[in-house]
């Protein structure tokens, strides 16, 4: 299974390449595939290139539905312990 995840940019390198944000953990990733991403667009992130930008609002619907099931997952794994 392969699962792709917004992302926001945080930086535009040189060489097509970006640095983002995933979770709070900054990541070099390769903007090889796009065109004209800009800093504070949203892209779907898969193995390292990004290959689509994302409209914002759907970026962070994704990501809260993302941040939901950890807090769901946690909670369960912490009953269960």
């Amino acid at each position: 299974m392969c699962l792709a995840l917004p992302v926001k940019v945080m930086e535009v390198g040189a060489n097509d390449t970006a640095i983002v944000d995933l979770g709070g953990v900054k990541k070099e990733i390769s903007l090889a595939l796009l065109s004209d991403v800009q800093v504070g667009d949203y892209v779907i992130l898969h193995v390292g290139y990004a290959l689509t930008k994302l409209d914002p609002e759907e970026a962070e619907k994704t990501l809260a539905l993302f941040a939901e099931m950890n807090a769901a997952a946690t909670a369960e794994g912490s009953a269960a312990a």
